[in-house]
């Protein structure tokens, strides 16, 4: 699932390409908006909120996809061949004089008011990239359920907006406790270094085009791009703290990564 920053990213391109032009092109492949016809209008902007893309268009419509497990937007120059996958997972064109924007396998597409957005986002927590982001509120969401796993805490969107399972095995790792660990074992300390370290993880990613908790960056050798993450992705690696081989659970359809020495909680 893609995190908040890669949403972020995702806007700023289809901002970058689409803000201020025309529309030539539009083409929503979902049945409730196929007849919808953006074309002649001014795209007045793209912005993430949390991990949903919100694509504003003059008359006060918005666009708002969400990309869950596999969706993508791509942007294309003219005459470019389009390499996001075959054309049935195609669910949006937003074509203008000067860029394609092409919307691949978008679980969410649908088209609103913009004076209507937050029907659709206004469940969501502080966003860790977003102006109204509030660490005090973030704490308070984080642990109003005690009995709730910390892994599962971290994923709702409504407690913090931005967190998808890459950032939560992360954080769970640095936070040294295991993904089922009940939240509210944990020491206040913790869980609010916790918060502050999910905005910084964040903060230092969204420019970068390869992720990083570490401090490792793509500029390092191939061997090096390995120790990008902590546990994310490292099931049989061992620990960079303490060689213990990582382990991996699946668990809600998403797989968990944790070390077994470092971390300590229940492992299911």
């Amino acid at each position: 699932m893609p995190e908040g920053d890669t949403v972020l990213q995702t806007a700023r391109r289809l901002d970058a390409a689409l803000a201020g032009q025309v529309l030539t092109v539009s083409d929503l492949r979902v049945p409730r908006f196929a007849t919808a016809d953006l074309t002649g209008r001014r795209v007045l902007g793209a912005t993430a909120r949390g991990k949903h893309l919100l694509t504003r268009f003059q008359d006060g419509i918005t666009l708002h996809s969400h990309l869950r497990m596999e969706g993508s937007w791509r942007v294309y120059d003219p005459g470019e061949r389009w390499r996001g996958g075959p054309d049935h997972q195609i669910r949006a064109v937003l074509a203008t004089a000067e860029h394609t924007a092409v919307g691949y396998r978008l679980p969410v597409l649908e088209l609103l008011r913009t004076e209507d957005e937050e029907q659709v986002v206004g469940h969501l927590g502080p966003d860790l990239l977003g102006p109204d982001w509030d660490p005090d509120t973030a704490l308070r969401n984080l642990l109003a359920d005690p009995g709730r796993r910390v892994g599962d805490a971290l994923l709702d969107q409504r407690n913090l907006a931005g967190i998808g399972n890459v950032y939560m095995c992360e954080l769970c790792f640095m936070a040294r406790a295991t993904p089922w660990l009940p939240v509210g074992e944990l020491p206040i300390p913790i869980a609010t270094r916790l918060v502050s370290t999910a905005k910084q993880l964040l903060e230092a990613n969204r420019d970068r085009p390869m992720r990083t908790t570490t401090g490792a960056t793509a500029a390092m050798s191939r061997i090096r791009t390995r120790e990008r993450l902590f546990v994310y992705g490292r099931a049989g690696r061992p620990c960079l703290r303490c060689r213990t081989p990582i382990r991996k659970a699946d668990r809600d359809d998403r797989p968990t990564y944790w070390c077994p020495h470092c971390q300590a909680g229940p492992t299911g």
